[in-house]
């Protein structure tokens, strides 16, 4: 796990933002939500500038808090987080039945802790996809400091047009991070278009679940703020998942949501009941230490104006995933794992 600091947070605050630009970013990234006025259209239609500002501004956050890997993950009695998350991501590993030499694309791969992960559990090459600039540069320096900078590799792309040819990949896989497309399936059919046929793409997605009600007030409410707080456009529900793959031509193998036979619940980290020293940053009392310390570093010039706002809807983000968890209306870990045919005519 990353070992960022106070330092590193101030410093990384904004990403590639020009510093004096930061509460700029802050207002217009804002205004595409609905707690402001915003509206799922126009969150769609400039998804890309949205989804950059969003990570330009949370990404130092997210590694202080997380680490290098930014997702959750389902968790046994006695484990850490950092033991969940890993298994989490040898799971998907072990899915897709990687082998060594294989060519991997991760989709939305973050600062790339999951692909460091996964190559050397699997001793195969990952490429990772993503449209965020300071992340790819932030991934970079970290696969270097990890000494897989020969086998995996980044590329700065948009995952709705992969700049790949046709039947590139050996597997597919996607942690998280397609939650972020305007359309599931155009982001489907890109992956497909790239996976070897008879090969596998398999991804844990934020949905909406089957007990969400789109009439709901208070599930609305909880909706709109995980949108603001992780930078969505929209919440789909998993059955829209499942029949974009269809639609995208996939065969799915199996689809379950991972969150429903959690032993532990998968928002533990972010409960305000709960107490641990193992991730002291994601409690409570950590995260009261954070907003005063952001606070303090933005006061005397370290961290760029607009710091503050860019915690505040960190925070929204937390106690909607949190009541989303705990209505069952919500899960970050819908898992489905689907198989490109063979041939065309098979489908």
């Amino acid at each position: 796990m990353s070992k960022a600091g106070a330092l590193d947070l101030a410093s990384g605050l904004g990403g590639k933002i020009d510093k004096t630009d930061v509460l700029s970013a802050v207002e217009k990234y804002e205004k595409y939500h609905v707690c402001y006025g915003g509206d799922e259209e126009a969150r769609k239609s400039n998804y890309t500038d949205m989804v950059n500002k969003y990570y330009d501004l949370v990404t130092s956050f997210y590694e202080y808090g997380w680490g290098e890997s930014f997702h959750f993950a389902p968790r046994w009695n006695g484990e850490s987080l950092r033991e969940s998350i890993k298994r989490h991501e040898h799971f998907l590993a072990l899915q897709l039945g990687l082998e060594p030499g294989q060519k991997v694309l991760d989709v939305g791969c973050g600062i790339g802790g999951p692909l460091r992960e996964i190559s050397r559990f699997s001793s195969t090459s990952v490429t990772g996809l993503n449209n965020n600039e300071y992340q790819i540069t932030r991934g970079k320096e970290l696969n270097r400091i990890a000494g897989v900078d020969k086998t995996c590799n980044f590329v700065k792309a948009d995952f709705m047009k992969l700049p790949f040819p046709e039947n590139s990949f050996d597997a597919v896989y996607a942690i998280e991070a397609t939650c972020h497309a305007p359309d599931a399936y155009g982001c489907y059919k890109e992956i497909y278009r790239v996976l070897k046929p008879g090969q596998c793409f398999a991804a844990y997605e934020w949905c909406m679940t089957n007990a969400f009600d789109p009439d709901n007030q208070e599930h609305k409410k909880i909706k709109a703020e995980i949108e603001i707080g992780d930078g969505l456009p929209d919440i789909r529900l998993t059955g829209k998942c499942l029949e974009a793959l269809k639609q995208a031509g996939f065969e799915v193998v199996w689809e379950k949501d991972l969150a429903a036979e959690s032993p532990l619940p998968w928002y533990l980290p972010l409960d305000k009941s709960r107490i641990s020293l193992s991730s002291f940053r994601l409690t409570t009392a950590g995260r009261f230490v954070t907003r005063n310390l952001v606070k303090v570093l933005e006061y005397i010039g370290v961290a760029p104006a607009g710091s503050q706002r860019v915690q505040d809807f960190l925070e929204k983000a937390a106690v909607g995933l949190v009541e989303g968890g705990k209505k069952e209306i919500f899960t970050p870990m819908y898992f489905f794992l689907a198989q490109k045919p063979l041939t065309e005519e098979s489908q």
